[in-house]
């Protein structure tokens, strides 16, 4: 069984793509390559209870257990040391990317507070787009009651696109809500 989301890309998306930018053959249009989510842990970097928590949340928005990310070098002045747990990461690639991204355009972020849509300007330049969340509250597989601390976290689509313009139709035409 194949997501929606893959089914629309080939069926609505390629077509689409195709047309709009000359492509000659079928392997240069855009595709999603892999979803990044990553989790810093900021201030509760010395808490083994925080970084347990922020993996079980990311393991339950995901279905994907994530990996814990330590530092690479000390910095005297954020009182870290090199080796200290900092945030937790998990990349999504295949049917999971696809249905998760399909549960974030078409359920979570519609439930962020005042939602009008999402920025158009964080693509990286290479067809790549970021987009940070300021409550993991908006997944609707997360309890309420048992939220220990508000996390925030970034999104990174990576996609094969060659300019920001071809991946910004890619990710409009697969249904991301940017403002108008």
């Amino acid at each position: 069984m194949t997501s929606r989301l893959k089914e629309k890309y080939t069926n609505e998306v390629v077509p689409f793509l195709v047309e709009r930018f000359k492509y000659e053959n079928i392997m240069q249009v855009p595709r999603l390559e892999k979803i990044v989510l990553n989790m810093g842990l900021g201030s509760s970097k010395e808490n083994p209870k925080a970084i347990e928590s922020a993996v079980k949340e990311l393991e339950t928005i995901t279905g994907q257990r994530p990996i814990v990310t330590k530092a690479r070098k000390s910095i005297a002045n954020f009182k870290l040391r090199e080796g200290m747990n900092v945030g937790v990461k998990v990349t999504l690639r295949g049917e999971k990317m696809y249905d998760f991204l399909d549960k974030f355009m078409n359920i979570s972020l519609p439930r962020v507070r005042d939602f009008r849509g999402i920025s158009s300007k964080s693509f990286d330049g290479r067809g790549n787009y970021a987009v940070g969340i300021k409550e993991q509250l908006i997944f609707p597989e997360i309890e309420y009651d048992m939220v220990d601390q508000i996390r925030g976290m970034d999104i990174v689509v990576v996609t094969t696109a060659n300019t920001d313009e071809e991946a910004k139709e890619l990710l409009d035409k697969m249904g991301m809500p940017f403002k108008k």
